[in-house]
C-alpha cells in the first residue's frame, strides 16, 4: 500500500546530505527504527530548513515522532506473543474478543475507545449502507476492533500505519478473520493510499498529523477516495484533560467541511467526538 516516494522538499546539496545522516541516525534508534523512513525524512527536512544543526535536527525529529506516534504506545509491543495467543482462539469466541480488548489497551487511541467500543461501531454503522470495503488510515491497533464492526465476510479491510513491526502483526491478525484484507506501511501525509473504498476510518489522526503540517487534514481528505468517511477527534488529552477540546475540534471539523458537498452526522461519545460524512 506504499505509493512511492514522498513529495520532495527543496533542500540544498549540503542539506540533502545532512538529511541522509539524520534519517539514518533516527532509524538506528530502538524507539523509532520501525517507522517509515519517508516520514522521518519529511520531518527531518523541515527541521533542517529551520537552520538547525544536524544534532539538534535529529533531536527535534525524534521529539516530533514521539508527539505524533511513540507517545501513544505502551512501550515495546510483544507482537509474537499476541499472535500466538490469538491463533489458538476462534475469532468468533468470547476469549478472542477479550484478548483483543487486552491488546488494544497497549495503544492510547484504542485504549480510550474501549469504554465505548460495544456501542461505537454499532451506532456508526447503523447509519451506513452495507459496506464492502474499509480503509483504516493510521490504524494503530484499531483493526483488532474489527470483530465489533458489523462487516460481511466479503468486506475487504485495508489498513496502514507508519510502523513496520505493527503492520506485520496487523496483517497476521487480519488473516485470522474471515474477510479479505490488505495491509501496508504508509505515510498518509505524503503517500496516502488511492484505493477506492466505501468507508475511510480517519480516527483521531488529524490532530496528530497537524502537529507536522497545519493543513494535513485538508491534504489527506483531498487525496483519499471514498463514499463515506468516519472522522473522529479525542475528547480529552493523553493526560486526561478536557481543555475545551470538543469545542476546538468541532470548529476544526467545520473548517474542513466548509465548501464540501458533505452530508454529516455528528456523534458525541464519552471519549470521542465523531463525524460520519457521506460525500455528495
Amino acid at each position: 500500500m506504499d505509493n512511492g516516494n514522498p513529495s520532495p522538499i527543496n533542500l540544498s546539496a549540503d542539506q540533502t546530505q545532512e538529511l541522509v545522516k539524520l534519517t539514518n541516525a533516527v532509524l538506528v534508534s530502538a524507539k523509532y527504527g520501525q517507522i517509515d523512513s519517508g516520514l522521518i525524512a519529511h520531518i527531518g527536512a523541515q527541521e533542517l530548513l529551520k537552520g538547525r544543526k544536524l544534532k539538534e535536527a535529529v533531536k527535534a525529529t525524534k521529539n516530533k515522532l514521539h508527539q505524533v506516534s511513540a507517545a501513544y504506545l505502551a512501550g515495546k509491543m510483544p507482537y509474537q506473543e499476541w499472535l500466538e495467543e490469538l491463533v489458538a482462539l476462534s475469532w468468533q469466541s468470547t476469549e478472542f474478543k477479550e484478548a483483543c480488548r487486552r491488546i488494544m489497551q497497549q495503544h492510547a487511541s484504542t485504549r480510550e475507545r474501549l469504554p465505548i467500543l460495544d456501542d461505537f461501531y454499532r451506532e456508526i454503522f447503523g447509519h451506513l449502507p452495507p459496506i464492502t470495503s474499509v480503509l483504516d488510515l493510521a490504524c494503530g491497533l484499531n483493526p483488532l476492533a474489527a470483530s465489533w464492526m458489523p462487516l460481511d465476510d466479503s468486506t475487504v479491510y485495508y489498513a496502514c500505519d507508519i510502523y513496520y513491526d505493527m503492520m506485520f502483526f496487523i496483517g497476521k491478525f487480519l488473516e485470522l478473520l474471515p474477510f479479505p484484507s490488505h495491509v501496508g506501511v504508509c505515510d498518509i501525509l505524503n503517500r496516502p493510499p488511492d484505493t477506492k473504498v466505501d468507508l475511510v476510518l480517519l480516527q483521531k489522526t488529524i490532530p496528530c498529523l497537524e502537529q507536522i503540517e497545519k493543513n494535513a487534514g485538508e491534504k489527506i481528505l483531498n487525496s483519499v477516495n471514498a463514499d463515506h468517511y468516519l472522522i473522529t477527534f479525542p475528547a480529552h488529552s493523553l493526560g486526561g484533560r478536557d481543555k475545551g477540546m470538543r469545542e476546538n475540534y468541532e470548529a476544526r471539523f467545520n473548517s474542513l467541511a466548509e465548501g464540501r458537498n458533505w452530508q454529516v452526522k455528528r456523534f458525541e461519545f464519552e471519549t470521542e467526538l465523531a463525524f460520519l460524512v457521506s460525500d455528495g
